[in-house]
């Protein structure tokens, strides 16, 4: 009503979901925006089949902080994973924790931490007793970003068991700190990493599946090495200084307007 120009910047992972249950009374709205930013091209996508254009402009990843001088082989003696992701249903960390169970078996030193708080605390602590996995698997609770950038540094593997997903920076993080990633390929994750290039995927639920990509790893480490070089690479682009940009050439194409 004013003409003044208006950016809609929408991140959710559960994009599709949403529209298909109120794209009628959020449409006509959203069409009077000058234009949409998403971070990925998966959202791009989900949105061009609602009948939206829009521009990606990534997330961004501190460099600065999330960071590794120099990457050591895997620790298969005493080997540490992490999972970087809120205690909720929607990022599967059950799965990750059978997976666990079943390397256990193999490698029964391994250490998984979940850093992390939510409804789920409870249920997965649970699950942990009953898989016998007291002594291999700990709860942080929420982290610092310091914290945070330390628990990378001291993995050896992260874990991204998650059922729905559009950009998460746990993954850009893992990236720019050189841990290998092993990543469910749901929603948004294959528009940022490549199967044995960066990352290697599995699918949704599937705790076998992710059980013997870690234990790939831990019996292949010029694939660990290949992974955490290209991905440290491919993260470079999400640094500020390049986003930065992208941001201030569209808020001055329609400052100028």
């Amino acid at each position: 009503l004013r003409k003044t120009p208006v950016i809609i910047n929408y991140r959710g992972g559960e994009a599709k979901t949403y529209f298909d249950k109120s794209i009628k009374w959020v449409k006509p709205s959203m069409s009077k925006a000058n234009t949409i930013v998403v971070p990925s091209g998966y959202l791009r996508q989900v949105f061009s089949e609602f009948g939206f254009d829009c521009q990606v402009i990534p997330n961004i990843i501190n460099l600065e902080r999330f960071k590794q001088a120099s990457k050591r082989s895997l620790n298969v003696n005493q080997p540490h994973l992490i999972i970087t992701r809120n205690l909720e249903a929607i990022y599967g960390i059950a799965t990750a924790i059978k997976a666990i169970a079943i390397v256990k078996e193999k490698y029964p030193s391994l250490k998984l931490s979940i850093a992390g708080s939510g409804p789920q605390k409870d249920e997965l602590q649970q699950l942990v007793v009953a898989l016998g996995l007291k002594e291999n698997v700990s709860f942080t609770g929420k982290l610092t970003p310091e914290e945070m950038a330390k628990l990378y540094q001291e993995a050896d593997i992260m874990l991204n068991p998650t059922t729905v997903d559009n950009m998460p920076n746990s993954v850009l993080e893992a990236m720019a700190s050189r841990v290998a990633i092993i990543s469910t390929n749901v929603g948004g994750i294959p528009y940022i990493v490549d199967d044995y290039k960066t990352a290697l995927l599995v699918d949704v639920n599937d705790a076998e599946a992710m059980a013997d990509k870690v234990m790939e790893l831990f019996d292949n480490d010029a694939l660990s090495i290949k992974l955490v070089e290209n991905g440290l690479l491919e993260v470079q682009q999400y640094a500020w200084e390049h986003v930065k940009k992208q941001w201030l050439d569209l808020y001055r194409l329609f400052g100028n307007k």
